[in-house]
């Protein structure tokens, strides 16, 4: 009975062994992480210029010469740098190297950036490029404005003729008689002066 037992417990030995040999031999599907390229941005720093050169605090515009009537030719933003070349008499517009001006050389506004490397007043003075000409911009209707027929004449002025005066002669009387209005006068006269000495008796 014994060596029953020892049988089936060598049979269940080898068995398990056997198993547990071709489960080590037998591939697995492992998972293996896959590392996923992330996007970062790159910052891309403002070249160092070396010398006499501006610093830009912030936005900033760049024009063909020395005032806001010439053309704008671009834009410094904030942190960015340019090579000075010069100034205007008074100091108040910069001179920069800056490819799309003439001669690739264009304008700041002084107040706007800081200068390094030299004092503004002994920068070199530049002149300034021609200024720019104003293109005529024709008026709508402007044609109906302008009044092409010649002025009329004005008739020639013609006084009219005098009129005739009447003419008042003084009458003259015949024989040397006074006229009616002195003895009209001279009788009014005289009962003014017989009143007067009537009154006077009346109160004697």
């Amino acid at each position: 009975m014994s060596k029953r037992i020892l049988l089936v417990l060598l049979g269940l030995f080898v068995s398990l062994y056997w198993y547990g040999s071709v489960s080590a031999l037998t591939p697995t599907n492992t998972t293996v992480p896959t590392n996923t390229a992330t996007s970062t941005t790159t910052f891309v720093p403002t070249p160092t210029v070396g010398g006499v050169h501006i610093f830009v605090p912030e936005r900033v515009n760049v024009r063909s010469g020395p005032g806001t009537y010439y053309e704008k030719v671009g834009v410094l933003v904030a942190g960015q740098m340019a090579a000075v070349v010069g100034r205007t008499s008074f100091g108040e517009w910069i001179a920069i190297q800056y490819p799309e001006g003439s001669n690739s050389v264009a304008w700041v506004y002084s107040p706007l950036v800081l200068v390094r490397g030299m004092m503004v007043e002994d920068l070199p003075q530049l002149e300034s490029p021609p200024t720019p000409t104003l293109q005529a911009v024709p008026l709508s209707g402007s044609d109906s404005l302008i009044n092409t027929s010649l002025p009329t004449r004005l008739p020639t002025f013609t006084p009219a003729p005098p009129m005739p005066q009447p003419t008042f002669s003084t009458p003259e009387f015949e024989g040397g008689a006074l006229p009616p209005i002195v003895l009209i006068g001279g009788l009014f006269a005289l009962g003014i002066f017989s009143g007067v000495v009537a009154i006077y008796r009346q109160r004697n």
